[in-house]
């Protein structure tokens, strides 16, 4: 079965690098609290025992689902980006909706916050926006209904 090819930033994948090293720089916290825990070895502690290794179970998660995002991930070009006529991923865009503006940058779905601007390729509005050019209006179907967005610019 082939893995699922995941676009991101070169920021998205920094930022998910240092993530993982303050995870890693994590272990050796949660370690030392299990082998507290099993120190004490009373029925009490068990309970900070299992705690400690669910704690442990759930670091490591993070540690391999992020590794493994970063291993699917393929850079987007987001130099080609800027100079494309139609969005792209990696494309910055302003549009109007309902009378209101707004700019978004399209990323993979692991770098999506929507605070901040960044909207999934996956997305409604995202995979809707894409191959659409300047000038055009697009209808996107969203859970509140059908939204039409015009599209301004691309950055």
């Amino acid at each position: 079965m082939a893995e699922k090819i995941i676009p991101m930033t070169q920021k998205g994948i920094d930022n998910l690098v240092n993530e993982i090293q303050k995870l890693k720089a994590s272990r050796k916290v949660i370690a030392e609290n299990i082998h507290i825990a099993q120190a004490h070895g009373s029925s009490q502690n068990d309970a900070e025992y299992e705690h400690a290794k669910q704690e442990q179970s759930m670091l490591e998660g993070k540690i391999r689902d992020f590794e493994d995002i970063i291993k699917c991930s393929v850079l987007i070009d987001e130099k080609q980006a800027q100079h494309s006529e139609r969005i792209i991923i990696g494309s910055g865009v302003h549009i109007e909706n309902n009378g209101r503006k707004m700019h978004y940058k399209i990323v993979g779905t692991p770098e999506a916050d929507v605070a901040q601007g960044l909207i999934s390729n996956e997305s409604p509005i995202g995979s809707a926006l894409l191959g659409h050019q300047v000038g055009e209006t697009v209808d996107i179907k969203v859970p509140a209904g059908i939204q039409t967005i015009k599209i301004i610019e691309i950055d």
